[in-house]
C-alpha cells in the first residue's frame, strides 16, 4: 500500500518542489564541494547547463525508474551528452539507501573526483535520498562524522532532511569507512 501512495504523491510533491524553488530561497541544486553537486531532478532541459556550465560528467540517480522516465535523460541520453550515470534506485519518501548503495555511489563519486570531474547526485528534491549519499561522500572524502556531514549539508541546503534511519545508516557507513578501512583522505573540512 505504501508503494502505491508514494507513486500517487510523486507529481504533487514534485510540483511543490518546483513552487518552492521559484517562490522561496531554495535552489534546484547546490555545490557541496568542487566535485559534487547535490540537487533535485535534472530535467532534460537542464542538461546543457549542467554539462557546460557546471562541468558535470557523472550523475548518481537515487530515483526509481518511473520517477525519471518522462522528465530526465535516459542512461543513453546521458552517455550522448558525455555523462556517465549510476542509478541506485531507492523508494521515495520512506526509502533509505542500502549500505551497498552508499558504498557504490561514494566509490563512483570518488573515482570521478580523482579524475577532476564533477558529479551531480540527485533524487526528486535533493533533500533525503541524495542528501544521504552526499553525506556519505563527505564522510569518506573528508573523514567527518555523520553529524558534521549532516550539518554541512544543512548549512548549504537548509531544506535537507536526514531522518533517524538515514543518520543510523550514515553511522554504519562511518564506522566501516573511517574506523575499519581508514579514511580515504587525511584532509578535514
Amino acid at each position: 500500500m505504501a508503494w502505491v501512495t508514494v507513486r500517487l504523491l510523486f507529481y504533487p510533491t514534485l510540483g511543490y518542489n518546483l513552487l518552492m524553488e521559484r517562490w522561496s530561497s531554495r535552489r534546484w541544486f547546490d555545490r557541496v564541494d568542487p566535485n559534487l553537486i547535490l540537487g533535485a531532478l535534472p530535467f532534460k532541459s537542464m542538461t546543457r547547463q549542467l554539462v557546460e556550465e557546471e562541468g558535470v560528467s557523472a550523475v548518481i540517480t537515487m530515483n526509481e525508474e518511473y520517477e525519471t522516465r518522462l522528465l530526465c535523460n535516459s542512461a543513453q541520453e546521458w552517455r550522448e551528452a558525455g555523462v556517465e550515470q549510476l542509478r541506485l534506485s531507492t523508494v521515495d519518501l520512506l526509502g533509505v539507501p542500502s549500505l551497498e548503495h552508499l558504498r557504490r555511489g561514494v566509490d563512483f563519486a570518488v573515482r570521478h573526483r580523482d579524475q577532476g570531474h564533477t558529479v551531480y547526485v540527485h533524487c526528486k528534491a535533493g533533500r533525503c535520498r541524495s542528501a544521504t549519499m552526499a553525506a556519505a561522500y563527505l564522510i569518506r572524502v573528508y573523514c567527518v562524522t555523520p553529524e558534521e556531514a549532516c550539518e554541512r549539508l544543512q548549512s548549504l541546503r537548509p531544506h535537507v532532511i536526514l531522518r533517524p534511519a538515514q543518520v543510523s545508516l550514515l553511522q554504519d557507513f562511518y564506522t566501516h569507512v573511517c574506523t575499519q578501512e581508514g579514511c580515504a583522505r587525511e584532509e578535514r573540512t
